[in-house]
């Protein structure tokens, strides 16, 4: 029986002790591993680069052949990077979280660092008394990517009483926006100031009225009555818009249980005021109606339809969390020797 006892104790002390390196050992190695899947990969794509060169000087393959393959081979162990160290990264995670919850023990220093790409990260610190997890950073620039969508029509002279006498329809003039935003803080500490810029792709869309549509004519572009009555009418301009917004948010910032504020957004009132710039990609006109022999026409036209290419203007948003209100509106003319200026109002998804 004291045999046994014996053995039990020895095996609960080698138990124990291993704990106490299992933490420390584990993290080592995945960052070893880590270590290990960039440097093969890097040597992997040397040796074919080293291949498609060799190729390329005998004459095997051409020039353009030659860098389509390049692209090809950087591409594919780049994704095998991400991929592989994509499933250590998990396991680290899953091992600070047992760490957390006293699943595995540590040793007694004060902070472990681990080194990941040249990068330095505090995974975890400790004392004798209390145990902290540190996952969180105030980061002082993150991203959203941006859904806008609502209604589209023109202004006369600025007036926004000219809405009542537009050309367009109000309600089935659409417009759809899909973008990616930059949101970085005007300050190096906590605050309520940000400034926001980006990339976004506008589909504007106005449908005529009175079974009109679009004609060319010297220097401008009119409205004429069809001959046919016009099922669908309708005018898409699409832009790429390079958007640039100060943000006022006033989210409460968040304090930790070591006592650090960090920078806590998109959970409360949102205001953006600001504009954009761009430029329009293409213009199309959409005609369907039913020909003189019965025959159903989908006309689809391509041109510049005298549209200014560049276009710029002010927009604004009032929101709470990722949803709100939107207006944009152009300060130069739609269109060419006119006065017609386009104005947009919707929704907009800013998902953080």
């Amino acid at each position: 029986m004291i045999r046994i006892l014996l053995i039990l104790v020895l095996l609960s002390t080698t138990m124990v002790f291993s704990q106490e390196k299992t933490f420390e050992k584990e993290v080592k190695k995945i960052s070893k591993t880590i270590d290990k899947i960039t440097k093969t990969q890097k040597d992997s794509l040397k040796e074919k680069v080293r291949l498609i060169n060799a190729a390329l000087a005998e004459e095997k393959i051409t020039p353009g052949e030659a860098k389509k393959q390049k692209k090809q081979a950087a591409e594919y162990h780049a994704k095998e990077i991400a991929r592989k160290v994509g499933i250590q990264e998990y396991k680290l995670q899953q091992l600070v979280q047992d760490k957390t919850d006293g699943k595995i023990a540590s040793s007694d220093d004060d902070a472990f660092t681990v080194s990941f790409f040249e990068k330095d990260f505090v995974v975890f610190e400790t004392n004798r008394r209390k145990k902290k997890f540190r996952g969180q950073r105030d980061k002082r620039t993150t991203t959203q990517i941006v859904f806008a969508m609502g209604v589209n029509n023109v202004l006369e002279n600025n007036q926004l009483s000219s809405l009542n006498d537009s050309k367009y329809k109000f309600w089935q003039s659409h417009f759809y926006e899909i973008g990616f935003t930059f949101k970085t803080r005007m300050s190096k500490l906590p605050s309520k100031t940000y400034f926001k810029y980006g990339l976004s792709f506008l589909w504007n869309n106005l449908r005529a009225k009175n079974n009109q549509y679009h004609v060319l004519q010297p220097n401008s572009l009119g409205l004429q009555v069809h001959g046919r009555p016009l099922s669908e009418s309708r005018l898409r301009h699409v832009q790429m818009t390079f958007p640039m917004h100060l943000e006022f948010d006033f989210t409460d910032n968040k304090v930790l249980s070591d006592k650090r504020v960090v920078d806590d957004t998109h959970d409360a009132l949102r205001i953006g005021i600001g504009g954009f710039f761009g430029f329009k990609l293409g213009t199309r006109q959409y005609l369907e109606y039913v020909n003189a022999e019965g025959i159903r026409v989908e006309e689809v036209q391509k041109g510049d339809f005298n549209m200014n290419t560049i276009n710029y203007g002010l927009s604004t948003y009032v929101a709470y969390q990722g949803i709100g209100l939107y207006v944009k509106y152009d300060l130069n003319p739609l269109f060419k020797n006119s006065k017609t200026r386009n104005i947009a109002m919707g929704v907009r998804l800013d998902i953080n």
